[in-house]
């Protein structure tokens, strides 16, 4: 099981390798310094929270280290437990029907599956990118770690499906009962509100093979 309290030791044991605190490595990233802080690492309701994979990707491209480095943090043991998780195309997820009341895809007409460490609790899937829809941020043969059931905040990464079968990845700036606002991960696209009654599904993104 990937362990919350692990993936946060690991962070702090990546940041100790290179001579820094938490917020010295967020800092060093590009972050904000109080990113790794101990107050984000749960919710003011006490629900466990996960650092965003943007964060993660930026702390191991600033100190160097692999994605196997920062696991090998998590469970130096090595014995990091994995599972096979669902792979779905972008036309099946853009199908808006595809999760069951856990959070996990439907079966329907059979999906693949990938194999990655246990979040835990959350429930995932992986969401394999097809054409331009997503881009620049995320290209043809991407593979997304996505959890309809992660708690989210403002900042985090989410893909947003709307009942008309459009799929798109923004960042989460404000979610009320009637609308979803996000904010553009291009640049030059401005800031989008979606009625709440024009959403099939949102999922957070966890990860990001590239």
């Amino acid at each position: 099981m990937l362990s919350h309290e692990r993936v946060w030791a690991a962070i702090d044991a990546l940041a100790s390798r290179h001579g820094m605190t938490a917020s010295g490595l967020a800092r060093k990233a590009g972050l904000d310094a109080t990113s790794f802080n101990r107050s984000k690492r749960v919710s003011p309701e006490g629900r466990e929270r996960w650092p965003s994979t943007e964060s993660i990707s930026k702390i191991l491209k600033a100190t160097g280290a692999t994605l196997e480095d920062f696991l090998r943090l998590v469970e130096p043991t090595g014995s990091l437990r994995r599972s096979m998780i669902p792979l779905i195309g972008m036309e099946e997820a853009a199908s808006g029907k595809i999760l069951n009341e856990d959070g996990t895809p439907t079966e329907g007409s059979g999906w693949d599956e990938l194999e990655f460490p246990d979040f835990g609790q959350e429930k995932v899937f992986a969401l394999e990118v097809t054409g331009d829809t997503l881009a620049p941020l995320y290209r043809d043969g991407d593979v997304l770690i996505v959890s309809p059931t992660a708690s989210t905040r403002k900042g985090d990464r989410i893909v947003v499906c709307t009942t008309n079968g459009e799929i798109l990845a923004k960042e989460l700036k404000r979610r009320s009962a009637k609308t979803l606002e996000m904010t553009s991960l291009v640049r030059d696209q401005e800031d989008q509100a979606i009625p709440t009654e024009e959403i099939a599904w949102t999922a957070r993104i966890m990860w990001a093979r590239q």
